[in-house]
């Protein structure tokens, strides 16, 4: 047992498989990360820091296949996850004009209230903000109280934001507007068909947007309908041609 006298200063520090050296140091720069350490031989080792925190990595073991998005991760606590997903992803329009969406390297979409995010580096590794004040147990099966496309469009949310299961999010909207799309309120029609535009885009499905896109154009919306539509997504950028 430690003496009472040993500080309880202790810092645990991820590290995590990098196969891109490059493409990860070009990546969290551009988010504003500093590199505090640089090194390629005799073996990899890489440090960056931003604010608070380091992210550290080493070699993969042979055969990691990135595109899996099963190479590793670590959890970020936060006290709000907001400012941290706006700072990321303005910094992707600066460097990249767009926010990173699909593939890897990209960010998951933030909707208001919620209380994670993931960013995806280019190895692979997620690496997860959380609010430190996440309620200790979580509906994962949505809100049972809501009904029709309400509930369809909680499901998606808990897929997207707690499984980061887009494609499963994307059927299940694609389907719940099927079958309540008709009776549901126009907000929930337009966030579902905004919701698709970004999942389609996401997962190279984007033959289907000009039909959403012109559905939602058709929807009659108050003002504060379409701030709603547009904080649904994570680039809003992406609805610029049919909500106005």
């Amino acid at each position: 047992m430690l003496s009472e006298h040993v500080a309880s200063n202790e810092v645990t520090v991820p590290l995590l498989p990098c196969v891109a050296p490059e493409e990860t140091l070009a990546f969290w720069r551009a988010l504003g990360f500093a590199t505090i350490w640089e090194q390629h031989k005799p073996y990899l080792y890489l440090a960056l820091r931003w604010r608070g925190f380091e992210l550290h990595y080493g070699r993969a073991a042979e055969g990691v296949d990135p595109a899996a998005e099963t190479t590793g991760g670590c959890l970020v606590m936060v006290d709000e996850v907001a400012p941290y997903h706006a700072e990321f992803a303005a910094a992707m329009r600066r460097a990249h004009g767009k926010v990173l969406a699909k593939g890897l390297p990209r960010i998951t979409r933030y909707r208001p209230g919620a209380s994670r995010f993931t960013v995806m580096d280019p190895s692979g590794n997620s690496i997860i903000f959380i609010q430190r004040d996440e309620p200790a147990e979580l509906e994962y099966g949505g809100d049972k109280s809501l009904q029709g496309l309400a509930r369809v469009l909680d499901n998606a949310r808990i897929l997207r934001e707690f499984k980061d299961d887009d494609r499963a999010a994307f059927r299940a909207l694609n389907s719940g507007l099927r079958r309540h799309g008709d009776a549901a309120p126009a907000v929930e029609q337009a966030i579902a068909l905004a919701q698709l535009i970004e999942l389609s885009t996401a997962l190279d499905e984007a033959d289907r947007v000009p039909e959403w896109g012109a559905r939602l154009s058709r929807l009659d919306l108050t003002a504060a309908e379409r701030g709603q539509v547009v904080s649904a997504v994570a680039d809003p950028a992406l609805l610029d041609a049919f909500v106005n």
